[in-house]
């Protein structure tokens, strides 16, 4: 038994905080499992976890964070790369923040006074300073696989209490009724009623919603999370998929540009969609568009979810997701026969999320195996603008596949706004933007769209005349008035179409004023003109920067090669960092590390996680690397399998 474990046992008992018995019960069973202490004391109910954390902060002189806390945290990539996920893992050591001004980085971690281990924590981040706050082993635990391994379902696993909520519920649907006092709603509160230990200025969280309460709350979608998930552990072949496409549905609706309460209500419905349809066939809008038997049955549970919820009283916007999900975008679909842009917004974007989500992960899909993102994305395409939104399905692939990566490296990217209170219309430009190598913004009100160019990025402006609380004619005068604005090229788009608004366009010194319905290929046709006239007047192209995980190295590599691009790919990764030097495709250096020529570059292709930028500017001062990039890449490709043996 640990001698730790004993004190630690000791000190609860002699201050008071347990009994007698509650000593030996927690004695007796870290004897025979060979736990941590603290999670004895917790499974046992000795003392509830807020007292717990609280007692061995004072103990350790810091700080704690409670589950809850680690559970909705969102750490960049920047603070995690601090600590090498291997050293995480040995040391159950979770960092949540990195003040990069005084050089201090914060981590949680159920033993605060390990000194070797955060002394490693130190040398392994290069910090000045590790400050150590306390959390309980398992809440750690769980934080660093799903930071660090994406596992979404780390948290539900780790709640036990939730088991025995997950049999209350089981018993609710039998009576097909959920009460006021409901167990989403009980978890929901409870998870709402966690003491705040880190100020929001010491550590990071999501913020999806109003802490209000509602399905826009945090606390209440996490609740449906867990419950959720447990619900589809019995059905392994869909194990984590509800969450899977609340996800999805969350980044298209983030990347639409929704408001907070609407993105919310999509995702809830993104969670709740399969309830009580647990039958012979998973029900997504392509498999009941495409088989009798699946439509014949989800002709009779569509409106299961709503029903079990009733009592609930779901928001109008959750329930439209989810009972016309199975509409089609050619008006042949159910309940309504709804078409096009009549059928809910959510209710297209869930489609789209569940029928992706089904083909990735789960093997009895139509095509009985799962597909990766690209195959995927193509099944979606085959069916745009009979089952799906075909402006969403292209965002859609945009969002999951790298496709917008591939755009930004293909093209010297050029920052384009678009100032439109339909995030619809503004969605369907930006596709068509981001196709032809734009950066694109999005502003639905006058004051988003002032913030968003007072930072002096944005080089071309999309504006409709009618804003909410202002008129597009005003904006543009304001912005004429000031530094950034005063040669900023416009073009209106609007659906007024009287001579006198075009004239004050023009004579506000706009640069197009269009009535719509316009085309979107011939606006971009149009703007791409503007752009490169102004490009051309500036001169100098502009950087790309991203992410690993929007697109692994080696297929950015073909990318540049094959679109024969110029200028120097940096890489940066943990502690490390390195440049590739293209010219016309060709490789002509490789820098990483000590390493240099193709060596650097092999190390490189390994990389899994990190961040990227391209100064197309660049120019390489020699070649240093005679191979092509393929043979580099079968090279690079071979020594990594080999080193997989």
């Amino acid at each position: 038994m640990n001698p730790g474990n004993t004190r630690l046992l000791e000190r609860l008992f002699a201050d008071g905080l347990i009994t007698a018995e509650a000593q030996e019960a927690c004695l007796n069973l870290v004897a025979r499992s060979g736990e941590r202490v603290e999670e004895v004391i917790l499974e046992l109910k000795a003392l509830e976890e807020a007292a717990l954390l609280k007692y061995l902060a004072a103990l350790h002189k810091t700080r704690f964070v409670s589950t809850e806390k680690l559970a909705k945290a969102d750490i960049d990539r920047i603070t995690l790369d601090k600590v090498p996920k291997k050293l995480a893992e040995r040391d159950t050591v979770f960092p949540v923040l990195y003040d990069a001004q005084t050089g201090t980085l914060s981590v949680v971690t159920p033993d605060p006074d390990n000194a070797p281990a955060l002394h490693d924590v130190q040398l392994a981040s290069g910090v000045k300073e590790v400050r150590a706050f306390v959390g309980r082993p398992r809440a750690v635990k769980a934080a660093i696989s799903k930071a660090y391994n994406g596992d979404i379902h780390a948290f539900a696993i780790l709640d036990r209490d939730a088991h025995a909520q997950f049999s209350t519920m089981l018993n609710v649907f039998e009576r097909n009724l959920v009460s006021d006092e409901s167990m989403v709603l009980s978890m929901a509160k409870e998870a709402t009623q966690g003491e705040r230990v880190l100020s929001d200025r010491d550590f990071k969280t999501r913020k999806t919603g109003s802490s209000s309460g509602g399905v826009n709350d945090e606390s209440f979608q996490e609740a449906l999370n867990v419950l959720i998930t447990l619900i589809e552990n019995a059905r392994p072949d869909l194990r984590g998929h509800s969450a899977q496409v609340a996800r999805l549905t969350k980044k298209v609706a983030e990347r639409i540009g929704l408001p907070e309460s609407t993105k919310g209500a999509y995702v809830c419905g993104a969670y709740l969609h399969d309830l009580g349809k647990m039958g012979a066939y998973h029900l997504t809008a392509l498999n009941v568009a495409e088989y009798e038997g699946h439509k014949a049955q989800a002709e009779k549970q569509y409106k299961s979810p709503g029903r079990l919820l009733e009592a609930v009283e779901l928001p109008l916007e959750v329930l439209q997701t989810m009972e016309h999900m199975y509409e089609r975008y050619d008006g042949k679909g159910f309940p309504d026969g709804a078409s096009a842009k009549e059928i809910p917004l959510g209710a297209r974007i869930l489609a789209i999320a569940d029928t992706y989500a089904d083909l990735t992960q789960n093997p009895r899909n139509p095509f009985r195996k799962t597909l990766r993102p690209v195959q995927a994305c193509e099944v979606l395409a085959r069916y745009r603008g009979t089952v799906f939104d075909p402006n969403l399905v292209d965002l859609f692939k945009h969002t999951v596949t790298g496709e917008d990566v591939k755009a930004r490296l293909l093209a010297n990217r050029h920052r384009a706004l678009i100032i439109d209170p339909d995030p619809e219309e503004t969605t369907v430009l930006e596709l068509r933007l981001l196709e032809q190598g734009f950066e694109v913004a999005q502003a639905h009100n006058i004051e988003d769209a002032l913030k968003c160019l007072e930072k002096g990025e944005i080089e071309l402006v999309i504006s409709e005349l009618d804003l909410p609380n202002g008129d597009g004619l005003a904006l543009l005068a304001e912005v004429r008035k000031r530094p950034y604005g005063q040669k900023l090229p416009w073009v209106v788009v609007t659906g007024r179409s009287s001579r006198n608004d075009a004239q004050k366009a023009f004579d506000l010194g706009a640069a197009d004023f269009l009535s719509k319905p316009v085309s979107a290929d011939l606006l971009v046709a149009k703007l791409k003109q503007i752009i490169e006239r102004e490009a051309r007047q500036a001169g100098g192209g502009r950087g790309v920067s991203g992410s690993l995980l929007e697109m692994g190295l080696p297929d950015m590599v073909q990318v540049l090669w094959h679109g024969r691009k110029s200028g120097s790919l940096k890489i940066r990764s943990g502690n490390n960092a390195g440049e590739i030097h293209f010219v016309n495709g060709a490789i002509y250096n490789a820098l990483w590390a000590t390493l240099r020529g193709e060596e650097a570059f092999y190390a490189m292709l390994k990389l899994i996680e990190g961040d990227f930028s391209l100064d197309p500017n660049f120019s390489a001062p020699q070649q240093v690397i005679m191979d092509s990039p393929e043979a580099l890449l079968l090279e690079g490709m071979r020594r990594m399998d080999e080193g997989a043996r």
